[in-house]
């Protein structure tokens, strides 16, 4: 098995309020529901369970499932790292955070609006050799950006219908 990663940061001005934004990246169900490829998250107080579709990659595909331990900064920020249960190897991790901070709206109306900033490193293991790793690593970026676009694009439409938004 070899190791892959790869890197994506993104930032966006949110027409909504600190607490809107922070009660949906609190809330794994909901989380869970506006990101595309996941199909659950499962919390056990700081620490949340990730599970994926299954994603192919190159000749292979996986379906990973990782935990991570979760770090809350009440409306500011979270952090989390990759954390696996005692004696359990899992085949892919996350390592990242969220930052949020007031902002003004761009389009200049009333309002709150919020500076939402993502970092995201995914690391999964692959029965391919350290020679794919171009490959891979272009392939697993193209999924990362699909997966924040439509996130984006699924949390706007969910901020939309929310009262204040």
């Amino acid at each position: 098995m070899t190791t892959f990663s790869t890197t994506k940061k993104s930032e966006a001005v949110v027409a909504a309020s600190r607490q809107q934004i922070w009660d949906v990246l609190t809330n794994p169900d909901l989380l869970a529901e506006l990101t595309p490829l996941l199909t659950g998250i499962v919390a056990d107080g700081d620490t949340w369970t990730w599970s994926m579709t299954k994603i192919p990659v190159l000749s292979t595909a996986v379906a990973p499932t990782f935990t991570e331990k979760m770090v809350f900064t009440d409306l500011e920020r979270i952090e989390f790292t990759h954390a696996p249960p005692a004696g359990v190897e899992e085949e892919a991790g996350a390592e990242g955070w969220y930052e949020l901070r007031d902002a003004g709206r761009k389009d200049g109306s009333d309002g709150p609006a919020t500076h939402l900033a993502i970092s995201l490193t995914l690391a999964v293991d692959l029965p391919l050799p350290k020679v794919a790793a171009p490959a891979v690593k272009t392939a697993m970026k193209g999924v990362l950006t699909t997966m924040g676009s439509k996130f984006a694009t699924n949390l706007d439409r969910h901020l939309e219908a929310q009262p204040g938004a």
